[in-house]
């Protein structure tokens, strides 16, 4: 059966080599058969940025690639993060964090036994305890707080699970890794992690390609789709692109734009062979 695929990039800056890479990988997995989405992840209101977008689009056109269906934006779609946080809730599986980051690091230098995910440092409960009175009255006197996931009751509700990447194979989900990961903030309505599945399930994707960087966040992605009853992709984790240091492109390392190599003249086809030289290996 043919694929949907979609390219999900976040417009807090310009694209790079790295972000033409995951296009095409996505482009090409879905063939000619199947459809390539375009997702525009501009949940975080703080850092996104109307120009960005444009420039995305941009770059897509110039790469020549094509999309089919509107692009979906999350902004336009907080009411269904409500709603699977309202799901979650639901079945007794949050709860209100009142720590600052600063508290957390605290308690976590004080015990450096404490496990580390791929997120870092996991969280070491200390809101999970709290009595439901003290949380009720910290809410009803306006402290701010951020919405977690107990971890250990949502793994008690659906056992063990699976998932398949083209790549590697079957894995068994670790989302144990993680800890208690926050799901929501007042300034963040939904986390990238709960998000991610509730597009994917609107959008109809079938299989999710995204970088070997995001392959450990999986594990809490079949988790959270289990819990929501959301439908199963298959996922393709892709090489990432090099710089000449061989560290991995990023915007927060000012990777050389889209924008740059093109006014440098450079063709897209020079592109995608130099991103081919610059694979990192798995």
């Amino acid at each position: 059966m043919p694929d949907i695929t979609r390219f999900a990039p976040s417009p807090t800056g310009r694209l790079h080599l790295g972000h033409a890479y995951a296009a095409w990988s996505a482009a090409e997995a879905a063939g000619a058969a199947g459809r390539f989405l375009l997702r525009i992840e501009d949940i975080d209101a703080s850092r996104c940025r109307p120009e960005f977008e444009a420039a995305i689009l941009e770059d897509l056109a110039w790469l020549g690639l094509k999309w089919q269906q509107s692009l979906r934006r999350q902004s336009e779609h907080l009411a269904e993060y409500a709603g699977a946080l309202g799901s979650l809730r639901a079945l007794d599986l949050l709860y209100p964090c009142f720590c600052t980051r600063r508290e957390i690091q605290d308690e976590i230098a004080r015990a450096p036994s404490a496990p580390h995910g791929p997120d870092g440092p996991a969280y070491p409960g200390r809101c999970r305890v709290l009595a439901p009175v003290e949380r009720a009255a910290r809410i009803a006197a306006g402290e701010a707080y951020a919405l977690r996931l107990d971890l250990a009751a949502a793994l008690r509700r659906v056992g063990a699970l699976r998932w398949h990447d083209h790549d590697r194979g079957w894995q068994d989900a670790r989302p144990e890794v993680f800890g208690d990961i926050v799901l929501a903030r007042k300034d963040s309505p939904a986390s990238y992690h709960l998000a991610v599945v509730v597009d994917d399930a609107a959008q109809g994707v079938t299989l999710v390609t995204r970088g070997a960087d995001l392959f450990p966040a999986t594990h809490l992605h079949r988790l959270l789709q289990a819990l929501l009853g959301l439908p199963v992709p298959e996922w393709r984790h892709h090489r990432l692109v090099a710089d000449a240091q061989g560290k991995r492109l990023a915007k927060r390392d000012g990777a050389t734009t889209l924008a740059t190599l093109r006014a440098a003249g450079h063709s897209p086809d020079a592109l995608r062979a130099l991103a081919e030289r610059s694979l990192l290996p798995l």
